[in-house]
């Protein structure tokens, strides 16, 4: 079994850009090792907004579109590294979980996991990118190992890697998105005030036009839900209203430069929208889990540092609610801007547990 390029799992050696290609945007994250022991750096990130219909459904439908606008970010970031890490959003990607003995050579264990994802995926075996990783012992079986098996369809990675090497850039890792996003999140725990391993935390990634749910009790995710709703709703919002083109909507909304009235009529009825998402979501996690409660929610994406966005949320759930970073107990090196990142940093949640895999043994 080979991949054609990289792992889904295995990580390479540093310096490392992590790249999150979103429907909106091009995210760029490099870190550092920082001056503690087991510490980060910021050294560097760029964002640069996407055409409209550049990436739909996780689909690449203008790669010209995208690896310019990743050309851009580089430039932008001033970074030289080459190598990086990318994912795919988790509706690409099958993944199982099997059980097997934990005795099996590496070329047995990939003809056995070869011969369990023939069960699990829909398509032929030569039209995926198969990989693996051992996770650790069985809970209930002595002697066997559980093992996290994924797959993709070859095109969805294929179009990754062009667009990446199209900008002159060095696809070294394949990730999920899912994955990368409970990376930054174990890493903000960690420097979370009053965190508990035995809280339930649920994570909000409020995208352009998807908001994920990802509930986590001490660093292993009990629920994932996603469901069509997203920033992109007040862009068209603002666009109808005050006659702009999407991209023109989408930047004043960014650089919170539009009329009087737009707060009033178009903002606070979208947060409203927001909470109400958010209150429905919970209550599909309560109804179809046996948790009978959230601790914390963390808010994350673009729309997470909405005005008043927290407060509203926390009132209609009655849960304490934070804008997450993902730079907690992390430095800033000198070119990055601190005003300009207190903005942009619940967007960069993918970005940096893709680039956190720098520092992964």
């Amino acid at each position: 079994m080979a991949l054609d390029f990289g792992s889904f799992f295995r990580s390479k050696n540093p310096p490392l850009i992590g790249l999150d290609i979103s429907s909106s945007s091009v995210k760029l994250v490099e870190l550092a090792p920082g001056a503690q022991k087991g510490s980060y750096q910021l050294e560097r990130y760029a964002i640069e907004l996407l055409p409209r219909g550049a990436l739909v459904d996780g689909a690449m439908e203008n790669m010209d579109a995208i690896a310019d606008a990743i050309s851009r970010a580089v430039k932008k970031s001033g970074s030289s590294v080459k190598d990086v890490a990318m994912a795919l959003p988790s509706s690409a990607v099958i993944t199982k979980r099997i059980v097997l003995p934990e005795d099996l050579r590496e070329e047995e264990m990939e003809a056995q996991v070869e011969s369990e994802a023939n069960q699990y995926i829909p398509f032929a075996i030569d039209e995926v990118n198969l990989d693996f990783q051992v996770i650790g012992p069985a809970a209930n079986s002595t002697g066997d190992v559980d093992v996290l098996i994924a797959a993709s369809r070859k095109e969805k990675v294929q179009d990754r890697v062009a667009v990446a090497e199209m900008a002159g850039l060095n696809p070294v890792v394949m990730d999920v998105e899912s994955y990368a996003l409970r990376a930054a999140m174990d890493h903000h725990n960690l420097h979370m005030e009053g965190y508990s391993e035995q809280a339930i935390i649920a994570l909000f990634h409020i995208g352009a036009n998807t908001t994920s749910l990802n509930v986590m009790i001490n660093g292993q995710s009990v629920y994932e839900r996603e469901q069509a709703f997203g920033g992109a709703m007040l862009t068209q919002d603002i666009v109808r209203n005050f006659g702009l083109t999407f991209e023109e909507a989408e930047a004043r909304k960014r650089a919170r430069d539009l009329p009087e009235n737009y707060q009033r009529d178009l903002l606070q009825p979208f947060v409203d929208s927001v909470a109400t998402e958010v209150a429905r979501a919970l209550q599909f996690f309560f109804t179809s889990t046996p948790y009978t409660r959230i601790d914390r929610i963390l808010l994350a994406g673009g729309t997470a540092v909405v005005s008043g966005l927290e407060e509203v949320i926390s009132n209609r759930v009655q849960v304490p609610v934070t804008v997450m970073t993902p730079f907690s107990g992390m430095s800033f090196s000198a070119s990055v801007r601190e005003k300009q990142l207190a903005q942009d940093a619940p967007s960069l949640l993918v970005a940096t547990g893709l680039a956190l895999r720098r520092f992964e043994a």
